[in-house]
């Protein structure tokens, strides 16, 4: 009678999952399956006569490359430094929120509006703000801080430095936010008996706060992670759609749509597929961990 009941519920569970994966396979895995395909092919609207398959051709060009290690290297560090940092800065945002004091909601609004703003707006003011376009004093020093980054780390190096400051700064508030929401779902008792054993605020936040979070810092790093992947939009603005300094996104859409380059652009930006997969598989499990499952 009980597996019988249980099979019932195992149909009614694919049954209502069927409109979610109907629409995954028309969103996603059409998509992801064209470009996979192109990238084993020659396809290119400025070549002569008809697509060839060329197999993992342009896989191995790519990989022979130095340019497309250099470019993985600095998208690599692009996220690596903007996870670091949007985390970093998410959990204080969080652990200041998360105590009352008088103006909390005026500071909360305050962390919470670069996400909130449109990030069209929000590129071109921090676009002047670091390249001020009216000759002042402040423009001057800009100016002089530019020329000593782009000296000492090579050309580019300020842009970089730009369009990373910008995600971390848009990128923490809304971890900051999802922070919160973590510590304010810790039940408040677990405080009260954290503070019978110990009079230090880092030890109950070691001991405590940290553990019970790890699930939501995962997620924020889980996020971020592929935030910072597809981040084409904000750099693409803060360059003016040139290759200033070289991240797979950009460099495949200039291959793709300037260069007519379809098959390696496609190549190109599933190059770096297992990696990420990878990294969202360890992400995931730190998130929804075998212990969560058997409890």
């Amino acid at each position: 009678m009980r597996r019988t009941q249980r099979q019932r519920d195992i149909r009614t569970a694919y049954l209502l999952l069927s409109p979610a994966v109907l629409l995954l396979l028309t969103v996603l895995a059409y998509p992801v399956g064209w470009e996979v395909w192109t990238s084993l092919t020659s396809l290119s609207p400025l070549q002569e006569g008809a697509t060839a398959f060329v197999g993992l051709q342009n896989y191995s060009q790519h990989l022979e490359d130095p340019q497309f290690w250099r470019t993985a290297a600095v998208t690599v560090v692009y996220a690596v430094v903007t996870i670091a940092a949007k985390l970093a800065l998410g959990l204080g945002f969080a652990l200041l929120l998360a105590r009352p004091f008088r103006g909390r909601t005026l500071v909360f609004l305050a962390i919470f509006l670069p996400w909130a703003y449109p990030a069209s707006v929000s590129v071109m003011g921090w676009y002047w703000t670091l390249n001020p376009p009216i000759p002042t004093a402040y423009a001057a020093f800009m100016g002089h801080v530019k020329y000593s980054v782009d000296s000492a780390f090579g050309g580019g190096a300020w842009v970089f430095v730009s369009a990373t400051l910008f995600n971390i700064w848009r990128g923490s508030s809304f971890i900051g936010v999802l922070l919160l929401a973590g510590i304010n779902g810790i039940p408040p008792e677990l405080f009260e008996y954290a503070l019978l054993e110990t009079k230090s605020p880092w030890q109950r936040f070691r001991m405590v706060t940290m553990p019970l979070l790890k699930p939501f810092l995962a997620l924020g790093a889980f996020l971020s992670l592929t935030s910072a992947f597809s981040d084409i939009a904000n750099v693409w603005m803060l360059t003016a759609g040139r290759i200033v300094f070289p991240v797979l996104g950009t460099q495949a859409y200039w291959l793709a749509i300037n260069g007519g380059q379809f098959g390696p652009a496609s190549a190109l930006s599933l190059l770096l597929v297992p990696f990420l997969l990878g990294a969202l598989l360890l992400l995931f499990r730190l998130f929804d961990s075998p212990e969560r499952e058997a409890a």
